[in-house]
């Protein structure tokens, strides 16, 4: 048994969870960083210029796109990828719109926030319930990943210069999981697993007539609007006539 009042303040009581929550996350998300170093040589991309992208776009999402994208198509992909990392980055932005009234920071530290202003640093703030406990949980956890997925971006890019495909450590498959890991939790409301359902079906539909990374960025804004007609549409279904039979 650890005694609790022998550990230092900051770690007793919610802080200590709240630290254990971030380098728990920040640790289990630093390890897909392993499939991207890998996937990202084995798209062409060397040791170095794979470090660089996990050092300065530091996005999961928007870096596999890349990756992905490159791998399929070459370099007549750019166009295509750069607009499908754009594409999946966007919803930092609106991290940032939360996360600005909690961290409420002035100066130069915003330039440190904004780029660790991510899933799971977002996620791990959300989840406490007193706003000290929020700032540690963004700054500790953002720092974590940070540390974590450049360090095994490193080693991923090592490892997938070294095998002949990523596929023989079960690398490739592990992209597809982290997405569906992000993608799961938020599936428990009736829009978002309408928006989640749709943009798979129109992304695998685009996929065979659409170069590669263009499925994802058509499908996306559909999904939404499709759903946004079938709501206006319920909308005036369930909504009462008015002015009809009214007699005074």
């Amino acid at each position: 048994m650890v005694n609790k009042a022998a550990l230092p303040t900051w770690l007793q009581g919610n802080s200590g969870q709240t630290v254990s929550m971030s380098l728990g996350v920040g640790f289990a998300t630093g390890l897909y960083g392993l499939s991207f170093g890998a996937l990202a040589t084995a798209s062409g991309l060397s040791i170095w210029q794979a470090q660089v992208l996990s050092l300065l776009m530091f996005s999961g999402g928007s870096q596999f796109a890349i990756i992905g994208v490159l791998g399929a198509s070459g370099a007549a992909g750019m166009l295509p990828a750069i607009l499908s990392a754009w594409l999946l980055g966007i919803r930092n932005g609106f991290y940032a719109l939360r996360l600005s009234g909690v961290l409420q920071l002035v100066g130069a530290t915003k330039l440190l926030a904004a780029q660790f202003t991510i899933d799971e640093s977002n996620a791990v703030s959300l989840a406490q319930d007193q706003p000290r406990y929020q700032k540690l949980g963004f700054w500790l956890t953002g720092a974590a990943v940070f540390v974590f997925w450049n360090g095994f971006t490193f080693v991923g890019a090592i490892l997938g210069g070294s095998v002949s495909s990523p596929g023989v450590w079960g690398l490739d498959a592990a992209a597809g999981a982290a997405f569906l890991g992000l993608l799961w939790p938020r599936l428990t409301h009736l829009q978002p697993l309408a928006i989640g359902v749709t943009a798979a079906v129109l992304a695998a539909v685009f996929i065979g007539p659409l170069p590669s990374g263009i499925p994802v960025i058509v499908a996306a804004p559909l999904a939404v609007l499709l759903v946004w007609v079938f709501e206006r549409l319920n909308r005036r279904k369930s909504s009462p006539a008015t002015g009809a039979g009214d007699s005074k």
